[in-house]
């Protein structure tokens, strides 16, 4: 490299060093130093004391830690297909030329931007058992509604269709992909006597298949890694641990409990598992997956 060139490294090293520091300080320093204290009995206020694998050999005898891993499977096997799906449709839906179509676009968006803390609140009320609104309205149709919030049977339910109540986000990338899926195929495929299913299952999806891979991989990821709303709404895991899901014990070993070298270890095992699921996804799924540019 010339002088100049050095001279141009520099400045360009130089304007992104704040982006730099915080990335070593806020990011790979802690990562590192979770895989260190996870063999470790760390308790934040003493110093780490090294115990080899025993975090990993505890963590895979303990009961609460695979109840809170089946708790967030559960909700990830049934959440992630039906987020994908449901919001899905409300994009193809809102593709079509209605009347107020940008009205309806913002209705389906709004619950998206609401704060967690908020949602969580409004869903505490709108599932109560003696008083929530979702009772009451099944009452009309005369259905008798669950206890939902203190019936082990149906908290997790309960946080799956609560999931599907913030599918805006997805939606409205959905919505960006199908407005760039080229008119021509559709008029080709009408010329042949495509049906609209057809045109759906055989146009569409092939074209938005890129998209519907992210959300895939997106949705594993927040699934795995849901915490606020089972948090707020249940606290310790509700009733008989229903819902304590993986993230919400992880920090309760951490700040409850301050085993914070046992937290470090379900994190990185937490990892793991996304890593696997998001490799197995990519392997399964990438002959089925379109690119324009190849």
């Amino acid at each position: 490299m010339t002088r100049g060139e050095w001279r141009n490294l520099g400045v360009g090293l130089a304007f992104i060093s704040p982006w730099i520091i915080g990335f070593l300080a806020f990011t790979l320093y802690p990562a590192l130093a979770s895989i260190y204290y996870s063999f470790c009995d760390y308790d934040v206020f003493s110093r780490p004391v090294w115990i080899g694998l025993l975090n990993y050999r505890d963590m895979f005898t303990d009961k609460v830690f695979w109840k809170s891993l089946y708790n967030t499977m559960y909700y990830a096997v049934f959440s992630l297909p039906l987020g994908l799906v449901i919001s899905l449709l409300i994009a193809v839906m809102l593709n079509q030329q209605i009347q107020a179509r940008p009205l309806f676009r913002t209705i389906y968006f709004l619950p998206s931007l609401v704060p967690v803390v908020a949602s969580a609140m409004i869903w505490l009320w709108i599932l109560n058992g003696k008083y929530g609104i979702l009772n009451y309205l099944l009452g009309l149709v005369g259905l008798q509604g669950p206890d939902w919030l203190a019936d082990e049977l149906w908290t997790k339910p309960s946080l799956i269709l609560m999931s599907v109540w913030g599918v805006g986000g997805s939606m409205v990338i959905y919505l960006a992909a199908l407005q760039d899926v080229p008119r021509e195929l559709y008029e080709s495929a009408l010329i042949d006597g495509a049906s609209a299913w057809h045109k759906f299952v055989h146009v569409t999806i092939p074209m938005i298949s890129p998209v519907i891979y992210f959300n895939l991989i997106m949705g594993i990821i927040g699934a795995l890694q849901v915490f606020a709303q089972p948090y707020i709404m249940f606290g310790g895991g509700g009733p008989n641990r229903s819902a304590l899901f993986y993230a919400v014990y992880l920090y309760q070993n951490a700040f409850d409990y301050y085993e914070m070298g046992f937290a470090s270890a379900m994190a990185w095992v937490l990892f793991i598992i996304i890593f696997f699921l998001t490799w197995v996804a990519t392997r399964t799924t990438r002959r089925h997956i379109y690119y324009a540019g190849e």
